[in-house]
């Protein structure tokens, strides 16, 4: 699909792994230069000559998000090396699930410290583009309640009116900011993918929930990601519901996957008019 991104720059934190990394390829795939960060300089690497393999500029550095002058120094750095920015994607979760004071504060200085102070430091060079864009990677935990409690789902919930409060302020200058909020993502090395080998009764029953009986994949994620930033009508919307969960084959999801993104695309132009600042109906097909 052609979402007209040819030539855009974007940054996309945790751009190793899962929907990150799969972002990074959707946004290389539709001719942007990208820069990613993590944690370790050789996942980063590996994944920066791939994303180059595709014939744009890629970049990356390892950064620890929660440390946030390291941050603000890498977004400054990634940014000229691209020569500008117009899409910041913040992606990166310490996914932390405990209810004690180190899970509280791990989660917070990852998915609220450094996706704010992420966004901030990317604004003064988004502000700059004549399309700026900013996602934000949420997860329907916000909003679904199961099991236990858990600190990563009050954690989340904290980034619903920050991100419409950017929305809104930032409208008149021309930057968009959005929220694409999955269910359970599966992926290889992932969460679930860890709970299915150590928890295999705690998995069945989280695919149990999945009216499709599978979860959620980063590139189903990605899709509604990187559509957010071609489709100049949405603004302030959260996208918890991802197209594509009806039980076909990971064959044919792979083969009709551009058919899907463009059929999603065209239901989110006509409903542009009713997204701004609006949830819809989430599943449990995604992330959380």
């Amino acid at each position: 699909m052609d979402l007209g991104l040819k030539g855009k720059k974007a940054i996309v934190t945790g751009g190793t792994r899962g929907i990150g990394r799969a972002t990074a390829a959707l946004l290389a795939a539709e001719g942007c230069d990208v820069a990613i960060c993590a944690r370790n300089r050789g996942p980063v690497d590996e994944v920066v000559a791939a994303l180059a393999r595709t014939g744009v500029k890629a970049t990356g550095g390892a950064v620890d998000v929660a440390d946030l002058p390291a941050l603000r120094g890498w977004i400054a750095e990634a940014a000229e090396a691209l020569g500008g920015l117009d899409i910041f994607v913040a992606n990166v979760s310490a996914l932390a699930q405990g209810m004690d004071e180190a899970a509280w504060r791990r989660g917070f200085e990852i998915d609220v410290m450094g996706t704010v102070f992420g966004i901030e430091a990317a604004l003064p060079i988004l502000e700059r583009s004549d399309a700026g864009s900013i996602v934000v990677v949420g997860s329907t935990a916000m909003a679904e309640i199961y099991g236990p409690n858990r600190s990563y789902a009050a954690v989340k919930a904290t980034l619903v009116p920050y991100v419409k409060g950017l929305a809104r302020n930032l409208a008149a200058k021309n930057v968009r900011a959005n929220m694409v909020s999955p269910g359970n993502v599966y992926f290889k090395g992932g969460v679930w993918n860890i709970v299915e080998e150590r928890n295999p009764e705690m998995f069945a029953s989280m695919l149990a929930r999945n009216p499709t009986g599978r979860m959620g994949t980063p590139e189903e994620v990605a899709n509604a990601s990187v559509i957010k930033h071609g489709v100049a009508e949405i603004l302030g919307a959260d996208l918890p519901q991802i197209k594509g969960h009806d039980g076909r084959s990971s064959a044919a999801l792979e083969r009709d996957g551009n058919r899907d993104a463009l059929q999603l695309l065209a239901v989110m132009r006509r409903e542009a008019a009713h997204l701004g600042g609006c949830r819809h109906a989430a599943n449990d097909a995604g992330r959380g």
